[in-house]
């Protein structure tokens, strides 16, 4: 790959042995390594058994997950927030694993519609909720800094499964709850989370 990325800096016009550019194939390399690891990444390894039987049959929501990955067709950033919700059947998933979900399929080429239903389709796949809803809202670079030059636009996606599919009131909720700001204490009052019982269960997978 170093090899690749010193005929692209020649083919750009630079010199790829002058001394800023010596170490940019090394570096870069290492970058699109970290940047595309998503492809060896082993959802099942992820989960790591984090899966617990817990009476807890509402609404369960990670908002605001940071969000970086790489647009497949220009090879330029797009990042923002994910929020992923699910009702349990019986199941919860620790919550750090929910993020480590999101990177797994963000840490490769992407376009944003299919990230968020990967995403979702993995936590249905897994979990077998009742329910799952995914929501990526996301600034794209091949927009902003080419193209169309927009800085300000931001790109939202939406992937609802089962009840958030099928219910109205249910979708509503959680649009409402990923965008209210009360702050983490408002947050749990309003049961973005669930109660002490399910949280300490599922933080025990963290």
């Amino acid at each position: 790959m170093q090899d690749l990325i010193r005929q692209l800096l020649d083919a750009l016009g630079e010199d790829p042995g002058r001394e800023g550019l010596a170490e940019t194939p090394r570096r870069v390399e290492h970058s699109l390594r970290f940047l595309t690891s998503g492809y060896t990444t082993d959802i099942d390894e992820i989960i790591n058994g984090a899966l617990f039987t817990v009476p807890y049959n509402e609404m369960v929501i990670v908002r605001d997950i940071d969000l970086y990955s790489l647009c497949e067709h220009h090879l330029l950033p797009f990042f923002g927030k994910c929020h992923v919700a699910y009702i349990p059947d019986g199941k919860v998933i620790g919550l750090s694993k929910v993020p480590r979900i999101v990177d797994a399929f963000s840490r490769r080429l992407q376009v944003q519609e299919r990230l968020t239903s990967q995403i979702a389709e993995t936590i249905e796949a897994k979990i077998r909720p009742l329910g799952v809803a995914v929501v990526i809202e996301a600034t794209h670079l091949c927009m902003a800094m080419r193209g169309v030059e927009k800085q300000n636009s931001v790109t939202v996606t939406s992937a609802m499964r089962g009840a958030f599919h099928k219910d109205p009131r249910t979708r509503a909720e959680f649009l409402e709850l990923i965008h209210y700001r009360g702050g983490p204490a408002g947050s749990m009052r309003r049961g973005v989370i669930g109660p002490a019982g399910p949280d300490e269960a599922a933080c025990a997978g963290s």
